[in-house]
């Protein structure tokens, strides 16, 4: 097995370029590994392309699957983003945006590539604090995915690898998560978190994910660098 070899989960958005920095500095071989998955906008896509780009990743690779198909969730089906005033209006319960089973489709295909590659670590940017209340971001699902990788795969069944799925951030809050990064050289002007951006590009500034983007680059004491459109 390549134990250098690394796949990092990345969307674009702040936490799974921080978790690629994070990769990086650990001496990983970078395969970074993105989704067009029918989501509402492509965005993402560009940001995960310039963030791959500045960290000199070896591969960057972007599957194609249609989560459409299923719908169920505001980024995949005709539903309205929630928009709120501030990040003290978000409620505690599972969100519309809350895409089903999501995380488990995209560490089943970062499994297959690990395995392909003869890599034995994967790197996901889920977070138990700020995590929008999205079931399959919290550290028992990231145990129970693991087990079940190292029983479902070739390589865990004959011995050759010992798979380890990494959730660098995991105990982090968003303003814990950005000083890291900075730490580490991340440029965050090259991410995007929206989930409702406008034409241009511009984050909403109203959605979940921009109000804990903005919540924790306050509490933080920076300014975040990307731009947003009027709310």
């Amino acid at each position: 097995m390549d134990a250098r070899n690394a796949v990092v989960l990345v969307s674009g958005g702040l936490d799974s370029t921080t978790v690629l920095a994070i990769a990086r500095e650990q001496g990983y071989r970078l395969n970074a590994l993105s989704f067009r998955y029918g989501q509402r906008h492509a965005v993402e896509l560009e940001a995960a392309k310039r963030v791959a780009a500045a960290m000199a990743v070896d591969r960057h690779v972007i599957a194609d699957i249609d989560l459409r198909a299923f719908g169920g969730s505001a980024l995949t089906d005709a539903i309205d983003v929630p928009k709120h005033a501030s990040a003290a209006d978000l409620g505690t319960g599972i969100p519309v945006t809350y895409v089903p089973a999501r995380n488990t489709v995209f560490l089943s295909f970062a499994l297959a590539w690990a395995e392909t590659l003869q890599a034995s670590d994967i790197f996901i940017g889920v977070n138990a604090l700020d995590y929008s209340g999205y079931p399959d971001c919290r550290p028992e699902y990231i145990a129970a995915f693991e087990t079940m990788a190292n029983l479902a795969t070739k390589a865990g069944v004959e011995g050759t690898s010992r798979f380890k799925i990494h959730a660098p951030l995991m105990t982090l809050d968003k303003a814990g998560i950005i000083r890291r990064g900075l730490e580490l050289g991340v440029d965050y002007g090259l991410t995007h978190s929206c989930y409702d951006p406008a034409p241009d590009g511009a984050a909403c500034g109203s959605c979940d994910s921009c109000l804990l983007r903005l919540k924790g680059f306050s509490e933080a004491g920076l300014a975040d660098p990307v731009a947003y459109g009027p709310r």
